[in-house]
C-alpha cells in the first residue's frame, strides 16, 4: 500500500498499489477517490461508505485476471445418460474416402469461387432481372424451395432425375438457377434462411444437381465471420452428406 497525489483533490488520499492497474480499465460507475485515515483496516467490516468502496476496490484489484475451472471429466462422464457424438457424420466405406489431394482441389476451387462472387457482388447486383424473374421475400419457405427447385418438384413431392429440356425452359416450373445476378441481391439473412429451407428439403429427400448447384452457390455467397446459424447448417449438410453417400455405395 501507498500515498498517492491525485489530481484536482487538494489533499492527499489513500490508494492501493493494484488500484493503478484498475484506473487503466473502464468503470461502470463512477467512484471518487475518498480520504482515508491510516487506521482503514480492509480486513473488518466497513464502517462508512467509502470503507466499503474502498473495500470493493481492493478485493476487485485482487481478483485474477483469467479463472480457470478445474473440472474433472470422471465425474461428468459418470452423470452422461447420452453418447453425442461432435461430428455427426459417417465415415466413408472403404475405397471410398476422398483423398487429400482432391479435398485441397476441392477447398481452393471454392475459395476462389467465394472471391470472385464477393469482388463482382456489386456488379452483379447492379444487372437487371429478366421479366419472369420474382424473388420471394426472406421468410417464405414454401417460395424459396419453389423458386430454387420449381413448382413441378416440389408438387410431386420426390426428387427424381431432371429431364432434358429444349432452350425454351420454363424455369417456374422446374426453378430458377443460382445465377449471379440472383444470388447477389440476397443479403446475408436471405441467404442463410435459404440455406436452412434447402438444408432441411435434403434432409428428407434425396440429392439432385439442381439442389447441389443452389447449396454450393449459398455456401459461396456466406461472409467470414460465419454466425452460429451458418456454422449449425454446415455441420447438418455435412452429415446428411454422409448419410447419401452411405446410401449410394450401398
Amino acid at each position: 500500500m501507498r500515498w498517492e497525489g491525485l489530481a484536482g483533490l487538494k489533499g492527499m488520499a489513500w490508494v492501493p498499489a493494484e488500484a493503478a492497474v484498475e484506473e487503466l480499465m473502464p468503470r461502470l460507475l463512477p467512484v471518487e477517490p475518498c480520504d482515508l485515515t491510516e487506521a482503514f483496516d480492509p480486513s473488518v467490516p466497513p464502517r462508512t461508505p467509502q470503507e466499503y468502496l474502498r473495500r470493493v476496490q481492493i478485493e476487485a484489484a485482487q481478483c485474477p485476471d483469467v479463472v480457470v475451472a478445474q473440472i474433472d471429466p470422471k465425474k461428468l462422464k459418470r452423470k452422461q445418460s447420452v453418447n453425442i457424438s461432435l461430428s455427426g457424420c459417417q465415415p466413408a466405406p472403404e475405397g471410398y474416402s476422398p483423398t487429400l489431394q482432391w479435398q485441397q482441389q476441392q477447398v481452393a476451387q471454392f475459395s476462389t469461387v467465394r472471391q470472385s462472387v464477393n469482388k463482382h457482388r456489386s456488379h452483379w447486383k447492379s444487372q437487371q432481372l429478366d421479366s419472369n424473374v420474382t424473388m420471394p421475400k426472406s421468410e417464405d419457405e414454401e417460395g424459396w424451395k419453389k423458386f430454387c427447385l420449381g413448382e413441378r418438384l416440389c408438387a410431386e413431392g420426390a426428387i427424381g432425375p431432371a429431364t432434358n429440356e429444349s432452350p425454351g425452359i420454363d424455369y417456374v416450373q422446374i426453378g430458377f438457377p443460382p445465377l449471379l445476378s440472383i444470388v447477389s441481391r440476397m443479403n446475408q439473412a436471405t441467404v442463410t434462411s435459404v440455406l436452412e429451407y434447402l438444408s432441411n428439403w435434403f434432409g428428407e429427400r434425396d440429392f439432385t444437381p439442381e439442389l447441389g448447384r443452389w447449396l454450393y452457390a449459398l455456401l459461396a455467397c456466406l461472409e467470414k465471420p460465419l454466425l452460429p446459424e451458418a456454422h449449425s447448417l454446415i455441420r447438418q449438410l455435412a452429415r446428411r452428406c454422409s448419410e447419401v453417400r452411405l446410401l449410394v455405395v450401398f
